[in-house]
């Protein structure tokens, strides 16, 4: 039997009553196989001594005698407080709950204890303890074990569950079938199934539960990327007849057969007109991409490239191939503003080249819409910049063959499936300017093809971050109002709109009336936010672009914005309350142009430590691949990339941060075991075929 197939109702476990069933089910424990899935989150490890004077170190693990006993606190306060000591010092045990040791503890025993200490009081003390009683074979020396600790709910402890996973294993872990090939065991060094599951739980050594712990991981990372290769396959229609060309080009990677592709007429025509040369990234996907398009399948490729790489003008050049192979394309962004502004930029350049442009968004006036309609569905549009407007129902395209998707974080699976709709199998070009680190693109980007742009145009200069308490922003408004004087303009960001229930929060509607009547009177300024009116914002927007005012007041709303080459600093107040990659993102709004930009991330006063090392990631990077990769280790894959409300990525025992280079062996494995057999119908393991076959689906959320 496979461990999946486990599903023995919880309440015919042996000691499993009524009571308990309800208290494992608050944990998702609902039958046995989730019961032998539920890792531990530590180990106790006993075999260690380690007497009360380490106690800092970490968990003590020694034999102590009972000094003496007092009760502290009134009433139902009333807390028993045991006196202990070994032969390195002595400590209390604060013993809440736990009365009961009054008559079990006896003045003068000796017992084994393990803990978590603390220095309080003036003493050496201990509320998170468990007792055991001496052995007689204690004379020839301790032999302690390694003990799971397990994540609990209210009514179950330690001792409860240890004892119930050791019935489980006892009756149902020995039979468990290995899941994986023999051959991929041998190669990796994984333990058989039923060993990993043991040992995870009850490891008879550290090495051994290292073991299981990388055995147990890679089989899940394993069949995660399984699950990415299907989706792989299915998306490229990839047949088994099809298989050796898969070998060949593997998703999610550059690498594939050397297609020699040419720049097409119109790409050599853009290029020409332009005032400066591509980087080599821009060059490298463009040549990805025109690859992706003369091949057998359609292309999916992520586009990555930090703020100002230049990842627009790469998506021009793979609309104006498919316009002169008599395609249309879509550019699709998550706000009016951005996409107003692709529009007039396409326009710039593509309209001189012959190319007919167009910008569709639901604010567009009913008989324009109308025509515009009308001229995409004759196909006299080739290219169409716009917002979610763009796959509303009475939409149509006569051949629309590439969908361009900017910031592709902002939209959410079914909108991109929308849009792909609106035509038959067209390229797929998603472009994010939000790092993604490479192992959360081998997971929830893995069925695509990815291109990085890492260099920025040549003349651009690092934007200089500074870090600044807020007791001392005046400092900091004394140099922008420096800045403000040699013609420059500046933001200022805030996490909030108005004052909530956090009063010591700054929002951006105060704090533009501040700044305009008392910090900076002279400059005119402008309020932006979420909930202005889209006719508003670009009103707004356009004012500032034209330097019309020297200060923009806003929330994140300015992280996805327009280019305004003349803002040189940027203000961001609270800025512990951002993540890391939003904070790159605002940073990104400045230093677009020749001049020299600055950013001050402004902190609370009393900012704690863990809150000062995200910070100083942005003070010492100004690559947004390094920042998203800290970014993942420091808040997980569910925060930083939207994934926790989606029911993607619930991961058992891997993680994909930490376990990274596991996680780049078990892809490779998979597509080259995908690329043998598609099917999987003739692997050396038939089981594990018919397992994967059986494997959830990604949540809509994922891809």
């Amino acid at each position: 039997m496979f461990l999946k197939e486990l599903k023995i109702p919880i309440g015919e476990l042996r000691g499993v009553g009524p009571a308990l069933t309800q208290y494992l089910a608050r944990l998702g424990i609902n039958d046995c196989a989730a019961l032998l899935c539920h890792y531990p989150r530590d180990w106790d490890d006993r075999t260690r001594e380690l007497p009360l004077n380490q106690w800092a170190s970490g968990r003590v693990s020694t034999a102590v005698k009972i000094l003496a006993k007092d009760w502290i606190g009134f009433g139902r306060s009333r807390t028993l407080k045991v006196y202990v000591e070994d032969q390195s010092t002595k400590a209390s045990l604060i013993c809440f709950n736990r009365p009961f040791l009054e008559r079990q503890l006896q003045i003068g025993q000796s017992w084994r204890l393990f803990g978590q200490f603390s220095y309080k009081y003036g003493e050496i003390q201990s509320t998170a303890f468990e007792l055991e009683a001496i052995s007689e074979d204690e004379e020839e020396g301790y032999k302690g074990k390694i003990l799971p600790l397990y994540p609990l709910t209210a009514g179950l402890n330690q001792t409860q569950l240890r004892r119930l996973m050791q019935r489980a294993l006892g009756e149902y872990a020995s039979p468990l079938e290995n899941e994986l090939p023999l051959y991929i065991r041998e190669k990796m060094g994984l333990l058989p199934k039923s060993q990993a599951i043991r040992a995870i739980h009850f490891p008879e050594s550290e090495e051994e539960l290292q073991s299981a712990k990388r055995s147990l991981i890679y089989e899940e990372l394993f069949y995660l990327e399984v699950m990415v290769g299907r989706r792989a396959m299915e998306r490229k229609g990839q047949s088994q007849e099809g298989a050796q060309k898969a070998k060949e080009q593997q998703p999610g990677s550059s690498q594939g057969p050397p297609l020699a592709v040419e720049l097409s007429p119109l790409q050599e025509g853009l290029l020409r007109r332009l005032p400066f040369s591509l980087t080599s990234g821009q060059e490298e996907a463009v040549r990805e991409i025109n690859r992706d398009m003369e091949g057998p399948f359609s292309m999916a490729r992520l586009l990555q490239g930090d703020v100002g790489s230049g990842k627009t003008l790469v998506s021009f050049l793979a609309a104006l191939r498919i316009v002169e192979k008599g395609g249309q394309g879509v550019l699709m962004a998550p706000t009016e503003l951005l996409a107003r502004q692709h529009a007039e930029n396409a326009a710039k350049l593509l309209e001189p080249l012959g190319l007919r442009i167009a910008f569709l968004t639901g604010n567009l006036k009913a008989q324009g819409r109308a025509e515009l309609l009308k001229a995409l569905a004759a196909g006299d549009i080739d290219l169409v910049a716009g917002t979610h407007a763009l796959f509303s129902r009475d939409i149509a395209y006569r051949n629309l063959r590439l969908v361009v998707v900017d910031e592709q974080h902002r939209f959410g699976v079914l909108q991109r499936q929308a849009i792909m709709a609106k035509g038959r199998y067209p390229h797929l070009l998603m472009m994010s300017a939000t790092p993604i680190p490479r192992s959360l693109a081998l997971t929830v980007f893995g069925d695509l093809d990815v291109s990085v742009i890492k260099d920025l145009p040549p003349g651009r200069k690092v934007i200089k971050t500074h870090l600044a308490r807020e007791s001392n922003e005046g400092k900091v408004y004394d140099f922008v109002r420096r800045i403000l004087a040699e013609g420059r303009q500046a933001y200022f960001v805030y996490p909030l709109i108005e004052g909530g229930d956090e009063k010591d929060l700054k929002d951006a509607v105060s704090m533009a009336d501040r700044l305009t009547k008392e910090v900076f009177p002279e400059y005119p300024a402008a309020l932006l936010h979420s909930r202005v009116d889209d006719e508003d914002k670009q009103k707004i927007m356009e004012a500032f672009r034209r330097g019309e005012t020297s200060i923009l007041i806003a929330t994140s709303v300015v992280e996805v914005g327009v280019d305004v080459p003349n803002a040189t600093c940027m203000v961001i107040e609270h800025a512990e309350r951002f993540g890391l990659a939003a904070l790159h993102q605002m940073r990104g709004r400045v230093g677009r142009g020749d001049y020299q930009s600055y950013c001050f991330l402004v902190y609370s006063d009393n900012l704690n430590e863990d809150g000062k090392k995200r910070l100083m990631v942005m003070l010492e990077h100004n690559d947004g691949f390094i920042i998203a990769e800290e970014d993942l280790r420091l808040r997980g894959p569910g925060q930083i990339s939207g994934l926790e409300q989606s029911g993607y990525l619930r991961l058992g025992i891997a993680d994909i941060a930490r376990d990274s280079e596991l996680l780049l062996e078990a892809r490779n494995e998979v597509f080259a075991l995908l690329a043998r057999d598609p099917e999987l119908q003739e692997t050396e393991h038939a089981c594990m075929a018919e397992l994967i076959h059986r494997a959830p689906p990604f949540a809509d959320g994922g891809l």
